[in-house]
């Protein structure tokens, strides 16, 4: 392509050169059916450059749009792998146990009840799953459809600690609520409540006890920034970068010990977004993990 257009160039030139040569040898300006070639020339030259960056454009454009559908279906395929992959443990395990159930007639009461309650687990944890898939789906793909109000942050953040403090109490851990009174923001109340709600959880399945999280805010201009840290272990710095991709987990055996879905912080990020905010994570200097996000008033 770039050869094509500069070997335009140099006969545009060498034409130009020629002609204005032959007009310096004549002492005198050309005459008018040369002006008329000469301009016919630039004319053609010019529509010809147009044609081949026109081409050379939609070339472009058609291999970007190939390398997106590339990515994208690679994504779905990994997407749809892993929704597999996370289904088939809960249901195994929900199967196992009630066929054990169903086929062993000699099975004890105790032993049975242990396992109606694992089943009863692995069932809250499938239906924790479904309802992670399903908001990341509507913030997707049906965002315009999700209804806005102004919500107070400070009172949903005090409401999600007091729903989290058995957890909290059970990990002896520690939150220190640095938010001023009134936050207003105009958005989803269910989506800014999951923010909060798997920021606190992921600290509490991952700090480690007897840690520490602190959660603070500053007023902008036109929005807030929120910043949500604890002291705990922390991340390796390999991972931080892919954290908030779905259902990666730094550590899959702890990851599902804990209960989690893989989708927690895939949905923070979302959410935030969606609120016109950006969000980074990073290890704090005194450990642990600290998330900084906006949120547009």
């Amino acid at each position: 392509m770039w050869i094509s257009v500069m070997l335009i160039f140099i006969a545009y030139a060498a034409t130009f050169i020629l002609f204005d040569d032959i007009d310096r040898k004549n002492k005198m300006p050309l005459n008018e059916p040369n002006d008329w070639h000469l301009l016919f020339f630039s004319i053609i030259v010019m529509i010809g450059l147009g044609w081949l960056l026109y081409g050379y454009a939609r070339r472009m454009d058609e291999r970007i749009s190939r390398e997106q559908r590339l990515r994208q279906d690679k994504m779905r395929r990994e997407l749809t792998q892993n929704i597999a992959h996370e289904l088939k443990t809960p249901v195994a395990s929900i199967l196992g146990y009630t066929d054990t159930i169903l086929d062993s007639a000699d099975i004890s009461e105790q032993t049975k009840l242990q396992f109606i309650k694992r089943a009863n687990a692995q069932a809250k944890r499938l239906s924790a799953l479904l309802q992670d898939l399903s908001t990341l789906n509507k913030m997707e793909y049906a965002s315009h459809l999700l209804q806005k109000e102004r919500v107070d942050i400070s009172d949903l953040v005090a409401d999600t600690i007091l729903e989290s403090e058995p957890a909290l109490s059970a990990r002896q851990m520690t939150v220190i609520n640095c938010l001023p009174e009134d936050i207003p923001v105009e958005g989803n109340w269910q989506l800014l409540y999951s923010i909060f709600r798997n920021l606190i959880d992921n600290a509490i399945n991952y700090a480690g006890r007897n840690t520490t999280i602190k959660i603070s805010a500053e007023q902008l201009s036109d929005r807030w920034h929120f910043t949500f840290s604890d002291n705990g272990t922390g991340v390796p710095k390999e991972h931080l970068s892919r954290i908030f991709e779905r259902f990666y987990r730094v550590d899959k055996g702890r990851s599902r010990e804990m209960g989690g879905t893989g989708l927690g912080l895939s949905i923070v990020k979302n959410a935030v977004l969606l609120h016109g905010g950006q969000i980074t994570v990073k290890n704090g200097n005194d450990g642990g993990l600290c998330f900084d996000f906006t949120l547009r008033k």
